[in-house]
């Protein structure tokens, strides 16, 4: 005796429990969890789980998201430090089980992706006005601490990076809508917002998402010089990519304090000069750090990487203090630390793999996602974090399903447990 549940049935499910990822990513860990436990047992539960595992397995795009966990798995044989091994296999695991949900022939309507899409829109702003009520409530004491390497506190347990990230994609994700919508009042409120996550961008000044946010202005522009050959598009965002800085420099105090700050700490770096503190600094010496890893373990040594790289510190940095120490912080490091030149070679060709899936529609949209995300990992580790794991999974993920071939996924099944 079986629980079965009908086409139907199991989409609207699958559908909710996607939506819930959402609104856990921006308020409970435990309830984010709870979600993606409810959404693989949706999605891998059925009779013909086999036949999505063979989806998976002969997809080169979904196999090389996977590998991303693989890496690091495989280095439990010369990994000393087990504890540390079991942590990050731990933390990746959804890089294996996402994608083999997504294997599956299941497909969500037109109506649902673009509900999804307005539910991750509506948390990114929701988090962004949050932030923005946290700074005007001290303004003053704010913009002297961006001239200290603080910013103003956001969503995601106050990880800025990631949450710039979001703020980034979420503009990406707007256009996208505002290009296929035909609505003239929907697409004037998708204006208002984007102008809304632009002017927030700045006002937080975290560089992940504002470097983001300019590279995917650039890929516009050549593709309407490319493609379209809109004269007047392409002079406009030409102005704007030129414009909008020096315009944030005099309308946002934060952003202008924030750059201060970065030319005084990279002026340390450039002189290798160590200021307990800092920001830039302790980032450029943890990719030496991660550098001199791979120099002297060109194999790599698994979930040692971090003891290996505390001691560079112990013995390069002595006076720095241990709190500050950190990974080497860029993903590709990270996986030539577990596994060495091999590592490295896999962690490209798994993040170039995407950008050859062929994608049914809105390519361009497609590569810049991907193209921001693999820009994000160069000097942050956000696989080695349960949120940016996440992000990075089900983002990519769920673009995929959205703007794939629906043809070939409009198969569900029926499935008794």
């Amino acid at each position: 005796m079986g629980i079965s549940i009908d086409k139907a049935s199991r989409k609207e499910f699958i559908f909710l429990s996607m939506i819930l990822m959402l609104v856990s990513l921006f308020t409970s860990r435990f309830l984010l969890s709870v979600s993606f436990i409810l959404f693989l047992f949706l999605t891998c539960f059925h009779k013909e789980f086999l036949e999505q595992l063979h989806s998976f397995i002969t997809n080169p795009f979904l196999v090389g998201i996977s590998l991303l966990f693989f890496i690091p798995f495989a280095t439990w044989f010369w990994t000393e430090d087990k504890t540390m091994w079991v942590r990050f296999v731990r933390i990746k695991l959804p890089l294996l089980l996402f994608p083999l949900a997504f294997a599956g022939k299941w497909q969500l309507s037109p109506r649902q992706w673009r509900w999804i899409a307005y539910t991750f829109l509506a948390f990114v702003f929701v988090g962004s006005c949050w932030s923005l009520w946290q700074y005007f409530q001290n303004i003053h004491l704010f913009h002297e601490q961006y001239l200290k390497a603080k910013l103003i506190p956001t969503p995601l347990e106050n990880d800025h990076v990631r949450f710039s990230l979001l703020v980034a994609l979420a503009i990406v994700c707007l256009v996208l809508l505002m290009k296929q919508d035909v609505s003239k009042t929907r697409r004037l409120l998708g204006a208002i917002l984007l102008v809304f996550f632009i002017a927030f961008l700045h006002v937080l000044s975290a560089r992940t998402g504002l470097i983001a946010f300019y590279i995917f202005v650039l890929f516009v522009i050549v593709y309407l010089t490319l493609k379209s050959k809109q004269l007047k598009w392409v002079i406009g965002l030409s102005i704007l990519i030129v414009g909008l800085p020096v315009a944030a420099w005099f309308l946002f105090p934060s952003f202008q304090n924030r750059l201060r700050y970065n030319r005084y700490d990279l002026s340390n770096a450039k002189e290798n000069k160590y200021v307990p503190g800092s920001n830039d600094g302790k980032r450029i010496l943890s990719l030496k750090a991660g550098w001199n890893v791979l120099q002297q373990h060109p194999f790599g040594v698994g979930g040692d990487v971090v003891d290996k790289t505390y001691e560079w510190y112990d013995a390069n940095v002595p006076a720095m203090n241990e709190e500050e120490k950190l990974f080497p912080s860029s993903e590709p490091l990270m996986y030539a630390g577990f596994a060495g030149w091999i590592g490295l070679l896999l962690f490209t060709a798994a993040m170039l793999l995407s950008f050859f899936e062929p994608v049914k529609n809105d390519y361009f949209f497609w590569f810049t996602l991907n193209a921001l995300m693999a820009f994000s990992f160069l000097f942050d580790i956000g696989l080695e974090a349960q949120f940016g794991v996440f992000i990075y999974a089900f983002i990519v993920l769920w673009w995929w399903k959205w703007l794939g071939r629906p043809e070939t996924n409009i198969r569900s099944y029926n499935f008794s447990i």
